[in-house]
């Protein structure tokens, strides 16, 4: 069972986040993907540019299964992400939200033998998991075990506010 880092954003912090990197280096790859894809289709409607950019996000960035479950004081988000090492994920915890990014590649380096075919290629992943809850950043953790990830991340705890607390 793998540990993955996950990177904490505390609140005031989301303009110093490396996701934000991450975000306009993939929206960038998915631009220029549905681009290629525009210029190998021949003819088409102004509607088939958006056909074209789906077409690119489904390629370069994919979507694992998942499931959130809320307990009292946590969540746990469990992420299906096959095929992808510790090293190739990254976690990123903001109060409102996990974010979940993966890149891997498949290379083949030259003392492999002649390669006959190969069907692996660069993988990508990408997804944002809106929460419910507010959480504490500080108290997330992430683990992957057989092509799971799991994170468990503590919900804040707040003090509710009486009327005679306000007057």
């Amino acid at each position: 069972m793998s540990h993955i880092a996950i990177e904490k954003v505390h609140n005031g912090q989301e303009n110093e986040c490396s996701l934000m990197d991450d975000l306009k280096g993939l929206t960038s790859r998915i631009r220029d993907r549905a681009f290629e894809i525009f210029q190998r289709r021949t003819a088409g409607s102004d509607d088939a540019a958006l056909h074209d950019w789906l077409e690119a996000e489904r390629a370069l960035a994919g979507t694992g299964k998942s499931d959130l479950i809320e307990r009292e004081g946590e969540f746990e988000l469990r992420v299906a992400v096959p095929g992808f090492a510790e090293k190739d994920l990254k976690v990123t915890a903001m109060a409102d939200a996990l974010v979940v990014v993966g890149e891997s590649a498949h290379r083949h380096e030259g003392e492999e033998g002649n390669v006959c075919f190969c069907e692996f290629d660069e993988k990508q992943f990408f997804r944002r998991f809106d929460l419910p809850h507010a959480i504490d950043v500080d108290k997330v953790t992430a683990r992957l075990d057989k092509g799971i990830l799991q994170l468990t991340a503590a919900k804040t705890q707040t003090t509710k506010v009486s009327a005679a607390t306000v007057a």
